[in-house]
This record gives C-alpha cells, sequence and structure tokens, in this order.
C-alpha cells in the first residue's frame, strides 16, 4: 500500500543516573567519593533506505523510544551509553516538527542521517562533586530526560521525468512499455490510484527515473479527484511529460486545464520544461485528428510527438528529448541545501504562574534540573536551591508573593516552600 503522509512520535534515550557512593575498602578510611557518571541516552536518527518508496511500514509502528544510558557503576565507573535509535525513510522524504510543522530535514542525500532528538546527557555521579572544601559531598545528578516530538513525514517521489495527463491518458501504459513497472492498465478514468515508478534504460549510458502521477482534473489544486494528494510528487522531477488523450474531445482544452492545475498547486510547477505527447496514434481515428492537432499546439509554441504505448511509437524518440532537456537543467540544491532561520531559545527563561493551590514555574533549564535533582540527598536539593538563585527564580518568586509552606510546582515534581533550607 502506497502511503505518502504520517505522523509518528519519537523519543531518545533518557541519561543514565549518576552514582552517590562512598570507596569502601578494607584498611582504607574516609576513601571518598567513587560514585561514577551515568551514560549518555540514544539519540533518535533519520537516514535513506534507497530500496523504500513508501511511509506504509509507518502505518504498524508509530512510536520509536531510543535506548537509555545505563547508570554510573562505583570506583568512578561510567555507565554504558544508549545506543542510538535509526528511522529508515524512503528517498524524497521531509520531515517537519508536528508542534510548529516547521521542516526539520529533507532527506534526499543516500548518505545523509538527521538526529532530530539528541539523548539526554548522564547525570554526574558524586566523584564529580567533589573538591577541596567539601571532600565527601552527598550529591549527584539523575540523568537528563530524552526529548520527545510529534513529527509529521511527507513523501516526495525522486524522480527525473514526471509523467502528467488528463485521466487515461495513457500515463500507466508509457510507463509500462518503457520500464519494468507493472502499473495497473484499464480503459477507465483513475485507474492509477497512486503514484508509480521506473527506471527506463534507453542505452549503456541514459537511464532514466520515471513517475507516473495519477490523472488530475480542474480543482485537483483544492484536493478534488485525486489531486493535491499527488501533486507534490511533481515538484521534485525536473521535466515533465505532459500525455495529451488521442481520443479526448479537445486535447487543446485539456493541455490548458492541466497546466492551470499546476501553477495553482505551486506556480513554479507551470515553469518547469515540458515534452508534448499525442498518445494512442495506432487508432485510425487518432492518426485522421493529429494533423489538426500538431498544427494546433504549434501555434502555441510546442512541437508535439505523436506516440503508441501499445505498438512502442516514438517512445525512445519521446525519452530522447526528454533527456535532451534534462542534461541541460542546471543543478539546484535540494530544500535540505537552504538555510532554516529557527529563532534560538532561551533556555535559563522562565515563567511563573500562580495557581489556586500555589505555584507553577515553566522554563526548560529549570524543569531539566528538576528532573535531574535526587530529592533524597540533602546535598543534591541544597544545590538545586542554588540553581532557583542563579537562574533568578528564587527572587522572582518572593516578588510575586511566595509564603513559606507554598506549593510550587516544576514539571512532574511537587515541592514546598522553604524558606531557609539551612535554617
Amino acid at each position: 500500500m502506497f502511503v505518502d503522509e504520517i505522523e509518528i512520535y519519537v523519543c531518545s534515550g533518557k541519561g543514565g543516573d549518576g552514582l552517590l557512593h562512598f570507596r569502601k575498602e578494607k584498611y582504607i578510611n574516609r576513601g571518598g567519593p567513587d560514585g561514577g557518571d551515568g551514560g549518555k541516552g540514544g539519540d533518535i536518527v533519520f537516514r535513506i533506505n534507497p530500496h523504500l518508496n513508501t511511509l506504509a511500514p509507518f502505518r504498524h509502528k508509530e512510536r520509536f523510544v531510543a535506548q537509555n544510558g545505563k547508570r554510573g557503576g562505583p570506583q568512578n565507573q561510567t555507565g554504558r551509553s544508549g545506543e542510538k535509535l535509526a528511522i529508515e525513510v524512503p528517498p524524497g522524504t521531509l520531515i517537519f516538527n508536528g508542534k510548529d510543522n516547521v521542516l526539520l530535514g529533507d532527506m534526499t542525500e543516500p548518505d545523509r542521517e538527521l538526529i532530530v532528538c539528541l539523548g539526554g546527557r548522564g547525570g554526574r555521579g558524586s566523584a564529580r562533586f567533589a573538591t577541596s572544601r567539601n571532600q565527601a559531598p552527598r550529591i549527584a545528578e539523575k540523568g537528563e530526560p530524552g526529548v520527545n516530538k510529534g513529527l509529521r513525514l511527507e513523501l516526495k517521489l525522486i524522480a527525473d521525468i514526471g509523467i502528467i495527463g488528463m485521466p487515461n491518458a495513457g500515463k500507466s501504459s508509457l510507463l509500462a512499455a518503457v520500464t519494468n513497472a507493472r502499473p495497473k492498465i484499464a480503459d477507465y478514468p483513475f485507474t492509477t490510484l497512486v503514484p508509480n515508478i521506473g527506471v527506463a534504460e534507453l542505452n549503456e549510458e541514459i537511464t532514466l527515473i520515471l513517475a507516473d502521477i495519477p490523472g488530475l482534473i480542474e480543482g485537483a489544486h483544492t484536493g478534488l479527484g485525486l489531486g493535491d494528494a499527488f501533486l507534490r510528487h511533481i515538484q521534485r522531477t525536473k521535466v515533465l511529460l505532459h500525455l495529451l488523450d488521442g481520443l479526448s474531445s479537445d486535447p487543446i482544452a485539456d493541455y490548458a486545464q492541466i497546466n492551470t492545475e499546476l501553477s495553482l498547486f505551486d506556480p513554479k510547477l507551470s515553469e518547469k520544461p515540458q515534452v508534448v505527447a499525442f498518445t494512442k496514434i495506432d487508432l485510425l481515428e487518432v492518426q485522421r485528428r493529429w494533423p489538426k492537432v500538431k498544427s494546433d499546439l504549434g501555434e502555441l509554441g510546442l512541437r508535439p510527438l505523436a506516440i503508441s504505448a501499445l505498438q512502442r511509437n516514438n517512445l525512445k524518440t519521446l525519452l530522447l528529448e526528454a533527456h535532451k532537456i534534462l542534461i541541460n537543467i542546471p543543478e539546484v540544491g535540494e530544500i535540505s541545501d537552504k538555510p532554516i532561520y529557527r529563532p534560538e531559545t532561551d533556555e535559563r527563561a522562565f515563567k511563573i504562574v500562580r495557581l489556586s493551590n500555589g505555584w507553577r514555574i515553566r522554563g526548560i533549564a529549570i524543569e531539566r534540573a528538576a528532573a535531574m535533582t535526587y530529592w533524597e540527598y540533602f546535598g543534591s536539593v541544597r544545590r538545586f536551591q542554588r540553581i532557583l538563585e542563579a537562574l533568578g527564580i528564587h527572587a522572582a518568586l518572593k516578588k510575586a508573593g511566595v509564603s513559606e509552606g507554598d506549593t510550587v510546582k516544576i514539571g512532574n515534581h511537587e515541592l514546598s516552600w522553604i524558606e531557609n533550607l539551612n535554617g
């Protein structure tokens, strides 16, 4: 089943917890802290699998969670890092952040990997907090939480040449005649319900990748018929083969209508070079009409070819004409090569919200610090209070009117406000 748009959930691995531990060996007094750091959580990365041409596998698995880092050990042993989770997608996949629809990456380069969520760093063990003034700190950090995101994947097929035309114009027949593709073919509109791709080998040196795009009708750019669901697949093609149905009552009107739909969906589509072909020339009726159609198209500045997919008439000539145009098109960088502006986020920023039963503090840095704190150890709690002071949250809460014993919520933690922790 062909699927070209899907939504998934991804989450990188949590960092391993740092260990609070002191060296304990016979004949060694006051061995000092030797708790090791936790391992880094696994990243979430995307990579291209050239053998895929649909997003259908994601219909059966929509959640991807990377491995967590392992906890640190005694004797300064660092925990093992979690393995990264590589998600394979077909070439031409666009990856959007589902929350704000920002483009994160355009997967077109075969060897490219895109990291969308970094794994959390490992928490520091007690050995990392020892100083000359505090040689036995009862402090350690939990691992940093992983990053979770909802993503939208959108596939745009990558092909040299896109085959377009009205329903039943002969697009699938042409693709089947010049490649090993086996699209469904029948004598009624909308036989092709999904895009099909095939490879045509003209000789030992020339190979073309063709995409058969389902037939367009008037209003396709608004979603009528099968239109806008497949129009985006034409955006990556460099040359268009525009097929005109030899049995159509008005092929010139068909030509104008298709180009109008392309322009309304994306003005750049109407600028792509086209090779126009009049199909089904093996039929006597079509042969009688061909001179008039050729003349009418000539008045539009076109040099159409008459072809027959059934009898293989003029097919190689048609593809060679398309190839001649293709090799003269300058290379243009894909979306992935263009800089994407994203405003930098101030992780130290915070917001204080007054609740009916206390206070809520929101902010990236403070919520991360809360998640990484060992609340059962006094030293870690005291360190968290110093973080509140350093970020300016302590002063902001006092200014807002916090009182002794008030409930303060940070992330998933619910705390009780104590004015003087040492008191």
